[in-house]
């Protein structure tokens, strides 16, 4: 389905950024800001930067926004933007996960491209229906699961789809945190304050936050659908309301196996995001924390050790690619080839041009397999870590 633009801007002028959520005090708005400016593709022109009005306002004067252009609402924004001729074209969503949902409807109905976090929604109605929403208003809507945007874990999936593992056979995902080892929650701490609480996370607290994570790299690298699962969500910590330790069998439509551990109460670990892909000519293995090697175990033969930038990765890697062999990159870099990826998108819809078929982004179809992933694995382990279909 062909994406229409706004038609207005040059081809290769910025791309005029509005923002919702990611005031001061957020964790997730900074980083959005940072992966938009790297490549100077865009520039942040409005926002309703917070759901108070005085902090919106002094959120919006601490970037340099003009304080015309920082609304006390997101509905507002949306209408006024929409109107303006130097409005902004597309919307980057960083609130809560409760809020993913409603502010995606106005923009998408004003006309405005979305760059939505994940989770998409915290429900699976909605989901659909903002999926059917962008296909009818032919909006660009990427969803932010940003580990797709490592160089080489888009080798990897090169390496699947070519494949040199073969048939897969198994699958094998953890994602291991600590920060939510004690009662975070009850110190006032903004970001852990409102993932533990269901009225503004949704269902899954572990689940949702970082569990989605380890589904989308998963189904991203092997292109395989998963057709059931076996889930079991516990709730480590006295008295929080949300999963804090989640573990999943997963079977995939060509009879592979797999299984996610995904945990926020495992002391030690900090942003500890690793898979292992398993087929019939050989295996391969990637961890977040060291995110410039993917390790390549060819059945029979020694392990290889394939880096990023040196030459051994292929053009997947290689386009998305941007410090010199040696140098570490990583998880703003990753988030910033998101953005690069939707400005090429965005810059193909002004000008009607068909888009280039090497530009991959996470999609709305992929926010909604990420929340009916979220939706049957709490039914799951509320039905005693029953098989559920998804």
């Amino acid at each position: 389905m062909p994406i229409e633009g706004r038609g207005d801007g040059g081809a290769s002028s910025r791309i005029r950024l509005g923002m919702v959520g990611g005031g001061e005090g957020a964790f997730i708005g900074a980083v959005h800001r940072i992966a938009a400016r790297l490549d100077d593709q865009y520039e942040l022109v409005a926002g309703a930067l917070s759901s108070t009005a005085e902090k919106s306002h002094r959120s919006g004067a601490a970037l340099g926004l003009a304080s015309d252009r920082v609304y006390d609402d997101f509905t507002v924004m949306a209408k006024t933007e929409a109107a303006r001729p130097d409005g902004i074209e597309v919307v980057a969503i960083v609130t809560p996960n409760h809020m993913h949902a409603p502010v995606a409807k106005a923009f998408l109905e004003a006309g405005i491209h979305v760059i939505c976090d994940k989770p998409l929604t915290v429900d699976i109605d909605s989901a659909r229906a903002l999926k059917s929403l962008a296909e009818q208003t032919k909006r660009i809507f990427a969803v932010t699961h940003n580990y797709t945007g490592y160089p080489m874990v888009r080798h990897a999936r090169e390496m699947v789809a070519k494949g040199e593992l073969g048939e897969i056979r198994v699958v094998q995902l953890q994602y291991a945190q600590d920060w939510l080892t004690e009662r975070l929650e009850d110190t006032g701490q903004k970001q852990a304050s409102w993932r533990v609480d269901p009225a503004l996370a949704g269902a899954g607290g572990c689940l949702g936050d970082i569990g989605t994570h380890a589904y989308n790299l998963a189904d991203y690298i092997t292109g395989i659908p998963v057709r059931s699962l076996c889930a079991e969500l516990t709730t480590f910590v006295p008295g929080r309301r949300l999963d804090d330790n989640v573990q999943i069998m997963l079977r995939y439509a060509n009879g592979a196996k797999g299984f996610i551990w995904a945990s926020q109460v495992a002391p030690g670990n900090e942003n500890n995001l690793g898979i292992k892909i398993y087929g019939t000519k050989g295996g391969l293995e990637w961890w977040q924390e060291q995110p410039n090697q993917l390790h390549f175990a060819p059945f029979g033969e020694p392990t290889r050790t394939i880096a990023r930038a040196t030459g051994a990765a292929g053009p997947a890697a290689g386009r998305v690619t941007r410090t010199p062999s040696g140098h570490p990159e990583g998880y703003l870099e990753g988030f910033a080839n998101i953005y690069g990826e939707v400005a090429r998108a965005i810059r193909a819809a002004r000008t009607g041009e068909p888009l280039d078929e090497a530009v991959q982004f996470p999609t709305v179809d992929d926010g909604v397999k990420g929340v009916v992933f979220i939706e049957a694995a709490v039914k799951s382990s509320k039905a005693g870590a029953a098989w559920v279909e998804l």
